[in-house]
Order: C-alpha cells, then sequence, then structure tokens
C-alpha cells in the first residue's frame, strides 16, 4: 500500500462541512472520496487533518488516503513521460487530472506521497485559522460573500488586549459548542494576531488545536470587546467559569477559513 498526501483548498458555501454523514452526500469529504475511487478504480477513503463546519472554507486543508501497489504503478507511470521514474512531475500530471473531474469550489493544492506512518489528523501539531470582518465605511462588495460585514466601528485596541488573554494553555470549555464533550477541552493558542486593511479587520488565530466552534466562538467574544460590550480583563472570568454561557456569540462560518495545518519535523512526509 501506497500512503498519499494532498492539501486542499475549497469554498465551503455550498457543502453541509467537510465531513462526510450519512444523510447526504453533500460534504467535502465525500465528494473527494468519490471521485477519488473512480479515478483511482479503487475504494479511497480519505482522512482530512480535522473538520470544518458548513460554510467554513479552507486553503490549505491536509488530508490522506492509501492506493494498492498495483493502482500506484498503474496511476502514477502512466502520467510520467518517463515510465521508470516517478517525480514531482508525475505527482502534478495526476493532480491535474483529478483537478479536472473536481467541482469548481474543491482544488487538490498539491499530491505527493508520504510516508506510512503519516496520519493527517493524529499527526498535526498546529492549526492557523483566520477570520475576516468587513468594518469599512462603505461594505466591500466583491469579498462580501467571504467576510461578516460589522457596521459599528470595533476598538482594535481592546481587542488586541483581550486576544493577549486567550493566548497560551488553557481550559477553552466556555468556548467549545459541544456541550456533551467528553475529551479533553483543554488547548494552547499560541499566538492571536489582529490587523486591519482598508476596512477589513482579519483575525488570525494559532494554537495545537481547536475546538468545536473555539475559533468562531472567541471571534465573537473578541467582537463584543471590541464594540465596549465586555471588557478586556472579562476573558479572565469567562475561561474560569467554563460555561458556553459565559462567552460571546458564534459568528458566522463564512468568513472563517482554515489557513494551514502544522507537523512535526519528526512525522511530516
Amino acid at each position: 500500500m501506497k500512503n498519499l498526501k494532498i492539501i486542499i483548498a475549497y469554498d465551503g458555501a455550498k457543502y453541509n462541512g467537510w465531513q462526510k454523514q450519512g444523510n447526504t452526500n453533500n460534504t467535502i469529504q465525500q465528494k473527494i472520496e468519490d471521485i477519488f475511487s473512480r479515478y483511482f478504480e479503487e475504494t479511497i477513503e480519505i482522512s482530512g487533518s480535522g473538520r470544518t463546519d458548513a460554510l467554513v472554507n479552507a486553503l490549505g486543508q491536509v488530508a490522506n488516503f492509501h492506493i494498492s501497489d498495483e493502482c500506484y504503478e498503474r496511476v502514477f507511470l502512466k502520467s510520467n513521460i518517463d515510465k521508470n521514474i516517478i517525480n514531482k512531475d508525475t505527482f502534478d500530471n495526476v493532480r491535474n487530472e483529478l483537478n479536472s473531474y473536481m467541482p469548481l469550489d474543491i482544488r487538490i493544492i498539491k499530491l505527493s506521497e508520504a510516508s506510512e506512518r503519516f496520519h493527517a489528523r493524529l499527526n498535526a501539531t498546529g492549526k492557523h485559522y483566520s477570520y475576516r470582518i468587513d468594518n469599512g465605511d462603505i461594505a466591500n462588495v466583491f469579498e462580501r460573500k467571504y467576510l461578516y460585514r460589522l457596521t459599528e466601528k470595533l476598538d482594535m485596541e481592546l481587542m488586541k488586549k483581550a486576544a493577549a488573554l486567550l493566548i497560551g494553555e488553557h481550559d477553552f470549555k466556555s468556548f467549545c459548542a459541544n456541550k456533551k464533550m467528553k475529551k479533553s477541552t483543554v488547548r494552547n493558542v499560541y499566538d492571536i494576531k489582529i490587523t486591519k486593511e482598508n476596512g477589513i479587520v482579519r483575525i488570525d488565530y494559532f494554537g495545537n488545536g481547536f475546538l468545536y466552534n473555539m475559533v468562531r466562538i472567541m471571534t465573537g467574544t473578541l467582537i463584543e470587546i471590541g464594540l465596549k460590550k465586555r471588557t478586556p480583563e472579562s476573558i479572565i472570568q469567562i475561561i474560569e467559569a467554563k460555561n458556553r454561557e459565559c462567552a460571546g456569540y458564534l459568528v458566522p462560518g463564512n468568513a472563517l477559513f482554515l489557513e494551514e495545518v502544522y507537523y512535526d519535523v519528526t512525522v511530516q512526509p
């Protein structure tokens, strides 16, 4: 068996999230598996680095899947000019063929062979998400589908003070929408960067992992602080409460992007 790694970009607007579900075929994972299974002429199951919700987008989702040795030789040797050597150009050729069958809102950015032990979810050591808020005087016309529109002006300095209190290892239970979460809700947020350019406020989150809706709830909380509905210091009480009701609102998913997934050098393919 060969273990292959893919990096995927997708527009989540039309899908019911990343993870395949029993009651719908309209998920990104299901779409990719169906196309891959037909292309490779084998049943393909892909493992993603994590789930993204409905409407959420990705620039660098990572997944891996296995194919048989026979399939590997048949597909990749056929796609290479030199029938005895499989190299980067070969993978790029197969990637391009796969993309020709993909819907226009899903693209395979990179296809490569991974080590036998590589697993996109289990080996992930960090993730980078971004959230984008249109806070300009005039609503952005061309990027409106991927922005959360706010007309009230945000106080960036208050938001930055609050974000600094979220950085570090904490129990983020207050920022998790899954009330029945049985696993640990402790996560380490490495950094939060808040910037503004041409009226667009962008919040970048870096951490070792994020809970269900965690980024969107943190963003809603920071927005409430930016609107002076809460104080930056309230972050401390919210974390200590370990109660979802104490945190801010859940912002829409359309302005959330999975930017990149990180892997430790000892396990990265």
